[in-house]
C-alpha cells in the first residue's frame, strides 16, 4: 500500500474503516493474507518455544490456525480440534457428519486437511475407548510429520484426554506461552477486522442514547436492542451485553436484569462481541437518563475517566504492564490479590481474553512487555460503598508505534466532564 498521502500505517487510523464486501477495485480486508499471516506468527512461536506440534481444542485457537468457524456452540466443548506439527500446515478434525462436510465446503485453503473428529465427552460408560480414539487420532497426524516424540503443546486440558495422551505416550506440555505469543501481536488485517467491530460498537451507543434509552424501558430491552443490530449488522457472536442502571451499578451487577431504567438512573452498559469478520469489540459508557448529572456523579464520572486515560497513556512499545498497573485505582485487587476485572485491562482479539492481562494483583511485581500491534480493552470502575449509584468506563486501543491509538470512538458524557 502506498502511504505517501496517509502518512501512516492504514491499519492505525480509527476513521479508515474498511467495508466487510468483496469488490474488485479496493483492497480490503485481506482474508487468504489473514490466515497466512496468523499461521506464521504461530509456527514461529512453536519453533521459540521448541515445540514439535500444537494440539488445539480452544475454538479460537483452532480458528487462528486454520481459519474454520462454525458458531460459538461448539467452540470449548471438545467435539472438535486441530493438530499444527512443525513444517507443516494444520490438520482440522471437524465433527462428523453435516459440520464435516460443510469444513470441506468452505475452507478450500485447506486442500483437504480436514478428518472427521473423535469425540469423547459425554460418552457414559464408553468415554475412555473414544478418548484413546481421539487421542490415536492425534498421534498418528503427528507421527506422520515425524514429531510423535517431541515435546506437544496443548490449549485446554480434560482428565481423560490427557490419561488417553499419556498412555501413547505423548510429551503433553502447556501450549499457552506459544500461542498467547503469537496472538496477542495482531497482525495489520487483524486490526482492521478490529476497527471494522470497533466502529459497530460506536453505532451501538448512538442508537442506545439516542433512540432506546429512556425512563421506562427495561434493562433487557436494551440488551435485546443491540443483540438485534448487531445481529442484523453480520455479526458472528454477540458475547454479552451487560446493562447495569440505578442501584444496580453500585455494587456494580455485571448482567441485566428485567429492572425498569427511571429518570435520574445511571446506566452502565458494556458490549461484548464478535464482529463480522471474527474480531471482538468490547467497550462500556455510562449515561444519565433523562437528567443532568449531579456533582457526586461527575466526580465518579471524572475518576474513572481520568483514571482510565492515564492507564491508556502507558500503553507504549518498550513500557510494561507494571507502568499501565500503576495508573488503577487501588481495589479489591489491591486487598485480596485476585483479578476482579474492574481496574483492570486485557488483550482484544478472537477472544475477549486473548492472552494478556493487567492487573493490580501481580502486574506490578510481575510486568510483561508491551509491543507494538498489541490491542487491549482498558477499563476502570468508580466502585466506593454507600454511593446510590456509580460509573465505568471502558475503551479499545491498539498500540501504535508512537503510542496507544483508540479503535472506539463513541464520545464520552460532556454533562459529567464540564
Amino acid at each position: 500500500m502506498d502511504l505517501s498521502f496517509i502518512k501512516r500505517p492504514h491499519e492505525y487510523s480509527p476513521r479508515r474503516v474498511y467495508s466487510t464486501t468483496g469488490t474488485d477495485w479496493q483492497g480490503r480486508v485481506n482474508f487468504d493474507r489473514l490466515r497466512k499471516d496468523r499461521l506464521n506468527r504461530a509456527k514461529e512461536q512453536m519453533k521459540k518455544h521448541d515445540l514439535g506440534g500444537l494440539v488445539l481444542f480452544v475454538g479460537e485457537n483452532v480458528r487462528y490456525v486454520t481459519g474454520v468457524y462454525q458458531g460459538n456452540w461448539k467452540n470449548n466443548i471438545f467435539i472438535r480440534y486441530a493438530v499444527l506439527p512443525r513444517d507443516a500446515d494444520p490438520i482440522l478434525f471437524e465433527t462428523a457428519g453435516s459440520d464435516f462436510e460443510c469444513a470441506k465446503i468452505d475452507a478450500p485453503w485447506l486442500k483437504g486437511r480436514i478428518r472427521p473428529a473423535i469425540t469423547w465427552k459425554w460418552a457414559e460408560q464408553a468415554e475412555e475407548m473414544m478418548a484413546e480414539r481421539m487421542a490415536k487420532s492425534v498421534y498418528d497426524a503427528l507421527k506422520e510429520h515425524g514429531v510423535e516424540k517431541e515435546k506437544i503443546g496443548i490449549d485446554i486440558m480434560d482428565m481423560r484426554a490427557y490419561q488417553a495422551f499419556q498412555k501413547l505416550g505423548i510429551n503433553i506440555v502447556n501450549c499457552w506461552p506459544a500461542m498467547s505469543g503469537a496472538r496477542v501481536v495482531k497482525t495489520p488485517d487483524e486490526i482492521e477486522l478490529l476497527k471494522i467491530s470497533s466502529a459497530y460498537g460506536d453505532a451501538s451507543f448512538w442508537k442506545i442514547k439516542n433512540e432506546w434509552l429512556k425512563p421506562g424501558i427495561k434493562e433487557a430491552d436494551i440488551t435485546a436492542k443491540v443483540n438485534e443490530f448487531l445481529y442484523a449488522s453480520g455479526f458472528d457472536f454477540v458475547y454479552d451485553i451487560i446493562v447495569a442502571s440505578g442501584g444496580n451499578t453500585s455494587p456494580y451487577r455485571r448482567w441485566h436484569t428485567d429492572k425498569i431504567i427511571r429518570q435520574g438512573d445511571l446506566v452502565i452498559i458494556d458490549i461484548n462481541a464478535i464482529g463480522p469478520g471474527g474480531y471482538f469489540v468490547d467497550f462500556v459508557r455510562c449515561f444519565k437518563v433523562d437528567g443532568k448529572p449531579t456533582a457526586e456523579e461527575k466526580a465518579l464520572y471524572r475518576e474513572t475517566y481520568e483514571s482510565m486515560n492515564a492507564a491508556i497513556e502507558q500503553f507504549k512499545p518498550g513500557n510494561t504492564t507494571k507502568d499501565v498497573a500503576e495508573k488503577f485505582p487501588v481495589y479489591a485487587d489491591d486487598e485480596f490479590g485476585t483479578v476482579t476485572l474492574q481496574q483492570f485491562a486485557h488483550s482484544i482479539g478472537l477472544s475477549l481474553y486473548e492472552g494478556m492481562w493487567v492487573s493490580r494483583a501481580y502486574s506490578l511485581d510481575y510486568p510483561a512487555e508491551i509491543k507494538q500491534n498489541m490491542c487491549f480493552a482498558v477499563e476502570t470502575f468508580a466502585g466506593h460503598p454507600a454511593i446510590p449509584q456509580t460509573c465505568r468506563l471502558e475503551e479499545n486501543i491498539v498500540v501504535t508505534d508512537k503510542g496507544p491509538e483508540r479503535l472506539t470512538l463513541f464520545p464520552f458524557e460532556e454533562d459529567f466532564l464540564s
